[in-house]
């Protein structure tokens, strides 16, 4: 029986669905989404608190800042809370509703970013408002998680380990890419591994972050308008670009089994079953699940937020598309 006294104690790291009687293929979901704070940021959130503390960047009196699509400001919430640090956290305004309010449960004060930057989008304007608040007060201490080392590192030592521990015969692992920490730290352990692991990144259209022209996306989590700090290309052998309507689909077929999941989990099982759709062999085959889906029931599950935005036919269809991958 677990006995903790920090929230950040606590973390399920051994918990898979197998997917192969929703999606036809042999597929295990790593769920990521059983801690306090509801997803895989917490890992991220940790490392980089302790490292910030251990090189006396983080004081007593210091005020985190972060900028965050929504699961890392959650996780940087709740740690800022067990610590007694003062956090705000600059959002933009396709963070979810529900995000924004556990935020605000947790003490953290919040900027919401509504206009994106001439070159760089919303997540460029984010960057911009918490440069401009670490420039107004040497308080601010800006962890920065889209070029801090420690965000991949985290999953060096957990994520990828844990995988590792549980599919000894793994063949290829499918991740989501949005500041690219799960990437490479998974990436850079297998890399090493006793047998060759095939990394497979799953982005969303429009995102900038292998080249693609950015352009409008509304699911937060997955993707980019800025090619991410941290990313190394060198360690991912394939890319699927899945467009948002077959992410709403994706998760609204797992719903219909009784899983509900967060948007970017639509993303990379729908990238992931088309991947393994053009396979002409079986193979182990492990994709990562950053968080569930409660945080997103008044978008990706509302059916009007849904038709508004990809139009009245997107659920018409909710078989998990096997097209052929993008490059």
């Amino acid at each position: 029986m677990p006995v903790i006294s920090t929230p950040q104690e606590f973390n399920q790291d051994d918990l898979y669905v197998d997917l192969e009687a929703i999606t036809g293929h042999r597929m295990f979901l790593k769920c990521e989404g059983f801690n306090f704070a509801g997803s895989i940021k917490l890992k991220a959130a940790t490392a980089m608190v302790e490292a910030a503390e251990r090189d006396g960047l983080l004081t007593p009196g210091s005020i985190l800042v972060e900028s965050s699509s929504g699961n890392l400001g959650v996780a940087l919430s709740m740690i800022a809370a067990s610590k007694g640090y003062r956090f705000v956290c600059v959002i933009d305004s396709r963070c979810n509703l529900a995000t924004r309010l556990l935020l605000e449960a947790l003490g953290t004060q919040i900027h919401i970013v509504t206009e994106p930057s001439p070159t760089g989008g919303l997540l460029g304007a984010r960057i911009d408002r918490v440069r401009a608040l670490c420039a107004s007060d040497d308080r601010y201490v800006w962890l920065n998680q889209y070029s801090n080392p420690n965000n991949h590192t985290a999953h060096y030592r957990t994520t990828a380990p844990a995988i590792a521990r549980a599919f000894p015969d793994l063949d290829v692992l499918f991740i989501g890419a949005g500041t690219t920490g799960t990437l490479m730290g998974c990436a850079r352990y297998f890399r090493t591994w006793h047998r060759p692991v095939r990394i497979v990144a799953i982005d969303t259209e429009g995102s900038a972050t292998f080249g693609q022209t950015p352009s409008r996306r509304m699911i937060p989590g997955l993707g980019t308008s800025i090619r991410p700090p941290l990313l190394d290309t060198s360690y991912v052998d394939d890319v699927v670009h899945v467009d948002e309507a077959e992410t709403i689909r994706t998760c609204h077929q797992l719903a219909r089994h009784g899983f509900i999941f967060g948007g970017s989990t639509g993303t990379v099982v729908n990238g992931a079953t088309q991947w393994l759709a053009q396979q002409d062999q079986q193979v182990t085959a492990v994709a990562i699940a950053p968080d569930l889906g409660e945080r997103y029931l008044e978008t990706v599950y509302q059916t009007d937020w849904v038709r508004d935005l990809y139009g009245e036919d997107v659920l018409q269809s909710q078989t998990v598309s096997a097209a052929a991958p993008a490059a």
